[in-house]
């Protein structure tokens, strides 16, 4: 007898429930794509270069090859496709002169992709303050929008009630283990301008211009033009603020007054850590050596007669 196709299910799909039938049609897999292929996550806020940690990828990927494949999402015109996770191990590859890297595609939106990157890069051991900075801000307006989403969905599912937990930054706080201030004060560095982004880094060229977490925050409320006028001058006094000037900044350009001439009043105070130490004159001093002393001779005496005119100032506080 003839068999005839009835276009109807196989045995086993017919028993399969439909959450097992969705998983195998949605199980993704690791494929091999063109590394030119991908264009990196647009506002990437982490920067890949050749640093020690690089280094040791570039290392482990020659020994072990890519242990984990990377993340990337198709492009909205078509072409190619976006990096959501993974941009280090391509560089790394390419540095190596390999030309394909293996990922897994996923479709995803721009609030899921702009998380999932934050998330496989925050983790780091090293991760500078404003790489921090800016994947807070990225990560919290996407929960934001995300948020606004489910609301609007709401009227017509139950969906709204996913975002009943609160506001966006307080489960940011949470999840990042920060207060909520303190995740506020990161995401204030992304209003410096680029030269004092790198110098809160410790990237900026020349390494003696750092400017400590704090006093980085206060300058961030600086208008553009302020903050340009500061830089130029911290070049000109060799000198960064400290905490204080930085709240001088800040109170100055709240009261509208903040220009050159008051940068460089605040900036010629000498701080106590730019101040050189004075080397000692021994010319000053020679005629109190015998003339046969050597130089070593004459720091060892010295150490010896300060030391016992320091015990002497003990016994004397003691009675």
């Amino acid at each position: 007898m003839a068999k005839y196709d009835l276009g109807l299910s196989g045995y086993n799909s017919i028993f399969s429930t439909e959450q097992e039938r969705n998983e195998d049609a949605n199980t993704e897999k690791v494929v091999s794509i063109p590394i030119e292929s991908i264009s990196d996550f647009k506002g990437h806020p982490f920067h890949v270069s050749m640093d020690d940690d690089m280094v040791k990828l570039i290392d482990s990927i020659q020994e072990n090859g890519i242990l984990m494949p990377a993340l990337v999402r198709p492009k909205k015109d078509g072409e190619g496709y976006e990096m959501v996770a993974g941009h280090r191990r391509k560089f790394a590859l390419q540095q190596l002169g390999l030309t394909d890297i293996n990922v897994i595609i996923r479709d995803i939106d721009d609030d899921q992709a702009t998380i999932l990157m934050v998330d496989s890069n925050i983790q780091r051991e090293h991760v500078l303050p404003t790489e921090r900075a800016y994947a807070y801000k990225m990560r919290l307006e996407a929960m934001k929008h995300q948020g606004k989403q489910l609301l609007i969905d709401s009227t017509s599912s139950q969906v709204g009630t996913k975002y009943s937990k609160g506001r966006a930054d307080a489960e940011l706080s949470e999840l990042v283990g920060l207060s909520r201030n303190q995740l506020q004060r990161f995401i204030r560095l992304t209003y410096l301008i680029e030269p004092l982004q790198q110098m809160v880094d410790g990237r900026y060229e020349d390494k003696r211009f750092v400017i400590a977490f704090n006093p980085g925050v206060e300058l961030s409320f600086l208008k553009e033009n302020e903050q340009k006028a500061l830089f130029e001058m911290i070049k000109e006094f060799d000198a960064t603020p400290s905490l204080t000037q930085a709240q001088q900044f800040k109170q100055a350009s709240k009261d509208g007054v903040l220009d050159e001439s008051y940068i460089r009043g605040v900036l010629s105070i000498e701080k106590p850590n730019q101040r050189e130490p004075r080397p000692i004159d021994w010319n000053k001093y020679n005629k109190y050596f015998p003339k046969n002393y050597t130089q070593e001779q004459k720091e060892q005496l010295v150490d010896k007669l300060l030391g016992a005119w320091a015990k002497k100032r003990e016994k004397g506080h003691e009675r």
